[in-house]
């Protein structure tokens, strides 16, 4: 469908999003189209449509705002749309919203809704109680599969999704077993609920476990949903493998910002103001700028050096890039790896050992196709580097070594530092590495050019 036959001026959103001829219009469409709008608009639109249409769009975590469009509308309509909606996209909601406006909606939620909420906040965020819902079904082991079927088919519909059955213990209510729907609905009607029970261990969590651990178990068993239990094994909730990935989404945008060099947006980049994008932007490059500053400062300090050879101001800028690019591409790939949990904080010992050879090979490599630059350029005329010219290309050789091999080892050891002291290692940006790297890279060039010049140049 060509939405750019339905331009929505003020007045005509509404119209657009209830019109019976668009009735075809999936979800998705509807959340992009609203995502154009400004909140009041939005919001205006959101509270014209059907409430069941208006639930599954304000469910999708890919509305923008939706907590404002919330804010935005009445309160007895907003409470409506949030008692019908998921406990656990509730709960995200409102966290996003001011403490008036929280206390405001809160006042008109239903018991159970108010319950289930207060409930889902009182973990942390990025953790599994953070992201569960509360809305599974769950069966007491003492029933049939007949009674188990009747039983799916009146709760279906007040429930996020029927991806599996959760058999508790009748008597103590601990989770005991998990049945699959196609498992159920291949078993004989007067059998008992256990026997169409997935046979092995049970994978459960615990509502503290980390949302990463949650992904790699969900991972691991191929799970569409996790159950979350208490220390006596009694079912909380359950993680869906969408909630996952949504929640896996959201923090791989904000470390790729952070990565960048930046503070995290926390908001699509279109919706973010003026002020704010300047606040998010300008605090780490002011601090990355004073990092560069340094860099200054080593050149000033081996000022005697640069006035004897000018020759080697040359290579100053090929050496601080090649230490940067190093540092950068040991922490991207140590970040990612911790990301993972292919690595454990213990494993630095580990990195290191690897990254200390490679970044020796590497900067030989490096330190090869420079000197072979040196030697061609002097031999073929481009460029005179004097009469000590090869001196020079061995120091450029030599100083790459070493600084490359630094780039590595302090570029990958950089992220656990970070986790070590209980921050995350996506702050170890590329920018910041490589200012790091910079400034020491001189000092590295300087000191080899001492060493192997002193005496002809120096």
């Amino acid at each position: 469908m060509n939405f750019n036959r339905f331009p929505l001026r003020a007045g005509h959103a509404a119209r657009f999003f209830t019109n019976d001829s668009l009735g075809a219009v999936t979800t998705a469409e509807h959340v992009e189209r609203l995502n154009t709008l400004e909140t009041s608009e939005a919001a205006a639109t959101l509270a014209a449509l059907p409430q069941l249409k208006a639930v599954r769009i304000l469910g999708r975590p890919e509305l923008h705002n939706a907590a404002a469009i919330l804010a935005k509308m009445p309160v007895e309509h907003a409470a409506r749309l949030l008692n019908a909606a998921a406990n656990d996209r509730v709960a995200d909601l409102f966290l996003e919203l001011n403490e008036d406006a929280r206390a405001t909606l809160f006042a008109k939620l239903d018991h159970p809704t108010a319950l289930a909420v207060k409930h889902l906040l009182g973990y942390p965020p990025r953790t599994a109680g953070g992201i569960m819902t509360t809305e599974f079904v769950s069966v007491p082991d003492s029933w049939t599969v007949a009674e188990t079927l009747d039983h799916v088919r009146q709760v279906e519909r007040s429930r996020e999704t029927v991806y599996a059955i959760y058999v508790l213990d009748a008597a103590t209510q601990v989770l005991t077993n998990v049945v699959t729907l196609r498992r159920l609905i291949t078993g004989e009607p007067q059998a008992s609920v256990l026997s169409v029970a997935q046979k092995g261990g049970l994978v459960r969590c615990h509502p503290l476990m980390t949302q990463e651990d949650v992904a790699r178990l969900i991972r691991k068993h191929n799970l569409l949903a996790l159950p979350v239990v208490d220390d006596d094994g009694r079912m909380l909730g359950i993680v869906t493998v969408d909630d996952v990935i949504d929640t896996m989404i959201a923090d791989t945008t904000e470390d790729a910002q952070k990565f960048g060099g930046m503070e995290a947006l926390g908001k699509p980049y279109m919706k973010i103001g003026f002020p704010g994008m300047i606040r998010k932007r300008a605090g780490w490059l002011s601090a990355l700028f004073l990092g560069e500053m340094l860099t200054a400062s080593a050149m000033q300090y081996f000022e005697g050096e640069l006035e004897k050879a000018i020759v080697l101001t040359l290579f100053v800028p090929l050496i601080m890039s090649s230490g940067g690019n190093s540092g950068s591409q040991a922490t991207s790939l140590i970040i990612r790896a911790l990301a993972l949990g292919e690595l454990k904080l213990s494993d630095w010992w580990r990195v290191l050992f690897r990254e200390l050879p490679t970044g020796i090979v590497l900067g030989a490599i490096l330190g090869l196709v420079g000197l072979v630059r040196i030697v061609l350029w002097q031999k073929i005329g481009l460029y005179d580097y004097g009469e000590h010219w090869l001196l020079v290309g061995v120091t450029v050789f030599a100083a790459l070594i070493g600084i490359v091999t630094f780039g590595s080892v302090c570029g990958s050891m950089l992220p656990f530092l970070l986790q070590r002291l209980r921050l995350d290692p996506a702050s170890a940006s590329a920018p910041f590495v490589a200012t790091l790297v910079d400034v020491t890279g001189l000092v590295i060039y300087f000191s080899v050019a001492l060493l192997i010049l002193s005496g002809t140049l120096l």
